[in-house]
């Protein structure tokens, strides 16, 4: 039968060797031996005058006095350090082994101490007070090859991202976002806005005389052909030369009436390609049924194959050039994120703006934080001593903090035998 599984916070864990000084341990050692020493003398000294006796004289009493004094001075100073640790002697006295006992109450009481005392908005935001955040962080940024590495980092971190997004699902999530967006998005208000835009500009006249250049020069470059369907479609009867006059006539009237609209801008025809353009403008905002057929056409776009592959690929498409670019360091977009982190330390460190817009906001945001987090914060604090391994901890602590408790047993067999000796003075002076 598989024995029971405990909650992870009631797991007890090692502590690592953070800890684990050996110049500690040695010194710890040599306070014990120091304390156990001083009362191994004094208890000498003590056996020695009970031995002498008081007929030796009067010096007696008073090393004696003095020597039982050290000793209990130094066994009370050692019960006391004892028992923050361990049973003295082994013996289950109450109130004593108070570390082991109370370690878990100690943890917690140190989060919630870490908690009011430390991790508060406003000694948090005193500390940032003093702090140049702005300039801190322009000097990392500003480092010498810093933007470069940074910038590599970023195009790392780019290509493994992508590894992790599933590119079916990105790329039919995208093409249906692109689709959906098109067919609710009105055609008509837009067409009719570009096309006011190109009329305040005139650049539907540019268009037009474009227009008319190419026709111009798509007619030179096909006279013979044009010429060719002249002669087939005209009678046998007929001669080449009359073809021959007609088709010059009617091509040169052709090629003039092109030229005299392109270089005259008051041209009829073009003041009447002005108002219809400008009426359909109108037209496209104000009559449904134009409006209708845009949305029409739109629609059957859309579902033109062609489309729908183009939309369809935008994802992959988009992903291979970012991710190629990211992976080249003389790419535009490798220089671009070099030029912002460069430009960002300069801001900074130079811009009064910038700087003080960035300390508030850490201020701010720090003390959000701290508000937010402090109470996981001692809670971690609390269930991390919780878990810790019993009788390791006591031993840690008394690692760290053991050699100023033996001075207090040291202290205590020598104070214990100076109030000795005060006191059997004071009890032969008033005898």
């Amino acid at each position: 039968m598989p024995s029971p599984q405990l909650p992870s916070h009631q797991l007890t864990v090692p502590l690592t060797g953070a800890l684990d000084d050996p110049q500690r341990a040695r010194d710890l050692t040599k306070m014990k031996r120091l304390a156990t020493g001083l009362f191994l003398l004094a208890a000498a000294v003590f056996l020695v005058c009970v031995l002498v006796g008081d007929d030796a004289g009067a010096w007696v009493g008073y090393v004696r006095a003095t020597a039982e004094a050290s000793m209990v001075g130094a066994l009370a100073d050692w019960f006391a350090v004892t028992a923050l640790f361990r049973h003295p002697m082994g013996l289950p006295i109450p109130h004593t082994a108070i570390i082991p006992r109370k370690k878990d109450q100690i943890g917690t009481s140190l989060g919630t101490f870490v908690q009011e005392n430390f991790l508060t908005r406003r000694v948090v935001e005193e500390r940032l007070d003093a702090v140049d955040v702005p300039g801190k962080l322009g000097a990392f940024l500003a480092a010498p090859g810093r933007a470069e590495r940074l910038a590599g980092d970023a195009g790392a971190a780019l290509g493994a991202l992508s590894d992790l997004i599933a590119d079916d699902e990105v790329q039919q999530t995208v093409s249906a976002f692109v689709d959906r967006k098109l067919r609710e998005t009105p055609a008509a208000p837009g067409l009719a806005r570009v096309l006011e835009l190109a009329v305040d500009g005139d650049r539907h006249q540019e268009v037009l005389s474009a227009g008319l250049s190419g026709l111009a020069e798509f007619l030179a470059d096909n006279r013979l052909v044009f010429r060719t369907r002249l002669g087939d479609a005209s009678p046998s009867w007929v001669p080449d030369w009359v073809d021959d006059k007609v088709f010059d006539r009617v091509f040169e009237l052709l090629r003039s009436f092109l030229a005299e609209v392109g270089a005259d801008p008051e041209h009829p025809v073009r003041q009447v390609y002005d108002r219809r353009l400008r009426a359909y403008v109108h037209k496209l905002r104000t009559d449904p049924e134009a409006a209708a057929r845009v949305e029409q056409f739109k629609a059957e776009v859309l579902e033109h194959p062609a489309v729908r592959t183009w939309s369809g690929s935008l994802w992959t498409t988009a992903k291979a050039s970012v991710l190629t670019a990211a992976a080249d360091p003389d790419s535009q977009l490798r220089a671009r994120m070099v030029s912002v982190i460069r430009s960002g330390a300069r801001l900074l460190t130079e811009d009064p703006t910038v700087r003080e817009l960035v300390q508030r906001e850490a201020r701010r945001g720090a003390g959000w934080a701290v508000e937010r987090f402090a109470g996981d914060a001692a809670e971690l604090v609390g269930t991390t001593v919780a878990r810790w391994d019993t009788e390791e901890t006591s031993r840690r602590i008394e690692l760290q903090v053991g050699r100023d408790l033996q001075w207090i047993r040291v202290n205590g067999t020598v104070v214990g035998g100076l109030a000795g000796l005060v006191i059997y003075t004071i009890a032969q002076l008033l005898s």
